[in-house]
Parts: structure tokens; C-alpha cells; sequence
């Protein structure tokens, strides 16, 4: 089983922080009693500018759920499409290649899903396998390509796409002054990525994919996720999360590479969700990792944000297109999310 191809897509709309904070002042309003402390917030999370799906002004008309989720479906299968053609064109596949498509996305809902309407614009078989998977949030890169590895081992001769497009932006709600909602209003970003995992009996050039591990920590529903109301998806964001990566994530890593009789000392790459600045120095400390390790995650986040499950697959994309490793690097692919959980995935660079 092999990665053959990783490739993003964004909307057109990007944004320097700044420009940001200063619409964010203006959307909040009169409700926010001090302006100041979004800029005090903002200057921590290590983040430059993001993409955006609309362009800044049509944020304050956006009046229900609904119309936010209307924008999400008119948006979501372009970038989708878009990241998928990439990837293809990458890969020297052709779409009706594509025996399995997973999408994943948090950030908005549709019947037909995503998949079901990539369909006849791309050309894709009308046997295509789907499987849509929502709320997994920042984990579901790094779950869909363990989900997409477990199709193609056992369907060897096939090609499995996983598709993530989060538009994190049409989920903002404008009365909540939580600092969760503040912080979420200012790390999160938009944007779509695809990867293409093929059977051991296809050619690839990508890295062999040699092990997943799923990890689900009990009683920690309250971390992460989203409180759904008529208002739309409210953001739950504790303060427990840094704290969750370092506690759990050495340990899970541990155990998941003494399956395989190696250690932490073994993995030459590190390929982590670009959670936020607090995430990843837990995520560092847990590990015990060396200074620059996670350079690729850290600038990702300092370019487009936060994307939820499409962060770690920019991570990877990046790895793969301009830092890849000696042949025969072990790398670890890995992200954390709601539930609380863990997905680990055991890459070797050919």
C-alpha cells in the first residue's frame, strides 16, 4: 500500500491576519467590550494569514445555518474537485480509476454528499464505493488515509482517494464571546486536500504505508467538537487539549512502533496535524522531539491556519513535493481530535 499523490486546493480569497482581526473587531461588534484583547489572542497563535470561501464582506449577511450551509454546498465540491484533479494529474491516474472515495468534513452537511456530487462533474464510476464521514474533525486526515489503506489491502488491485474539504470560516457564530469561539474565529482557515492510496499490487512513488493505529481515550467527549443548534455548529475547544497530546500522544506512539520492534529513535520524519501553537509544543514535549522536527507543521500554520482534517494532509503534501526524505526514512503521520483520539500512520519512503 503506497501514497501515490497529495495535493490542496484553496479558495481565492486570502486574508492577512491583520485584515482579520480587524474585520473579526467589526463583526463582533458592540458585544465584544474590549477590541483589543482579540489582537492580544491573535498574537499568539502563530498564524499569518488564511483562505477564506467568501470574500470578507459577505460574512456579516450570512443570517442563519442555513445560508451558511447553502455556501458550503456550492463550495465545498469545487475545491473538492479541484484538489482531486491535482492529485490524479500527480499520480498519472485517470478518475475512473477510483474504486473508493472517503470524503471527510466537518464543517458543513449535505444529502447527496460530497462524494455523490463529485460524481458525474468528474467522471468518476458509477461503481465507485462511497463513504462519507462526518465529525471527526482535525483527526480525519490522518483517519482517512488509515480507512483508505484498509480498503486497499484488501483489494490490492485498486485505488482508494480520501477527500477532505473544511470550510471553517461559515461556521463562526456571532454571538458567541467564548474565548473558544474568539480563538476559533482567528485559527481556523478554509481550504480542500485529496490523497490517492493504491494496493501493493499497483506501481506508486509515493511512501509505503506500513501500519495505522487508532487510539480512543474514554470519558473525553467534552474536549473538542461542536454543540449543533439551530444557530449552526458551535465551537467546543477546552483548554485540555495541549495537555490530552502530552499526556497521551509519547505513550501512544510507544506502543504503536514496539508492535513493530522499533522506537521513537527509528522515525527520521514527523508528519503532525498543525493543531496550533499549544498543540504542537505539547505534541514536541511529548515526543521529545528535536528542534525543527515539526518545521513542515509549523509552517503550515503560519500560512493558512488551522483546516481541521485537511491541515495534516498539507503537512504531508509539502513532505512529499519539497522535503522528502533519504530512501528508507520511517516517517510517523499523526493527529488528534474529537472524541478525544488519536490516528497514527507508519510511513517508508521509497
Amino acid at each position: 500500500m503506497k501514497i501515490a499523490a497529495v495535493a490542496s486546493a484553496f479558495p481565492k480569497h486570502y486574508y492577512k491576519q491583520e485584515v482579520l482581526v480587524a474585520a473579526l473587531q467589526k463583526y463582533f461588534g458592540e458585544k465584544l467590550p474590549n477590541p483589543q484583547r482579540l489582537e492580544r489572542i491573535y498574537s499568539h497563535l502563530g498564524v499569518e494569514g488564511r483562505y477564506l470561501t467568501l470574500p470578507l464582506s459577505a460574512y456579516y449577511a450570512i443570517a442563519s445555518w442555513g445560508e451558511a450551509n447553502k455556501a458550503f454546498i456550492e463550495a465545498a465540491p469545487v475545491l473538492g474537485q479541484q484538489s482531486l484533479c491535482r492529485a490524479l494529474a500527480r499520480a498519472g491516474l485517470g478518475a475512473g480509476e477510483i474504486a473508493a472515495l472517503f470524503v471527510v468534513s466537518v464543517t458543513g452537511i449535505a444529502s447527496p454528499s460530497l462524494d455523490a456530487r463529485l460524481i458525474n462533474c468528474m467522471g468518476l464510476s458509477p461503481n465507485i464505493k462511497r463513504v462519507p464521514i462526518f465529525g471527526l474533525g482535525c483527526v480525519a486526515g490522518a483517519a482517512g488515509i488509515a480507512r483508505a489503506a484498509d480498503y486497499v489491502r484488501a483489494y490490492p488491485g485498486q485505488v482508494a482517494a480520501l477527500l477532505a474539504v473544511e470550510l471553517c470560516s461559515l461556521t463562526i457564530q456571532r454571538d458567541d464571546l467564548s474565548i473558544a469561539n474568539l480563538i476559533s474565529a482567528g485559527l481556523f482557515g478554509d481550504g480542500a486536500a485529496a490523497v490517492l492510496v493504491t494496493g501493493s499490487e499497483r506501481e506508486a512513488e509515493g511512501p509505503e504505508i506500513l501500519a495505522t493505529r487508532s487510539v480512543f481515550y474514554p470519558q473525553t467527549e467534552h474536549v473538542m467538537g461542536w454543540d449543533i443548534s439551530e444557530k449552526g455548529f458551535r465551537i467546543v475547544l477546552s483548554p485540555e487539549v495541549p495537555a490530552m497530546a502530552e499526556r497521551h500522544l509519547g505513550r501512544d506512539v510507544d506502543e504503536f512502533l514496539a508492535n513493530m520492534d522499533l522506537t521513537r529513535k527509528d522515525i527520521g520524519n514527523w508528519i503532525l496535524h498543525s493543531g496550533g501553537p499549544k498543540v504542537l509544543e505539547a505534541a514536541a514535549a511529548a515526543l521529545n522531539l528535536p528542534h525543527g522536527a515539526l518545521d513542515a507543521s509549523w509552517d503550515s500554520l503560519r500560512q493558512v491556519g488551522n483546516i481541521s482534517s485537511v491541515s495534516v494532509l498539507l503537512v504531508l503534501e509539502e513532505v512529499m513535493n519539497h522535503r522528502r526524505p533519504a530512501p528508507g526514512t520511517l516517517s510517523l503521520l499523526a493527529a488528534m481530535g474529537p472524541g478525544f483520539c488519536s490516528e497514527l500512520v507508519l510511513l517508508r519512503w521509497p
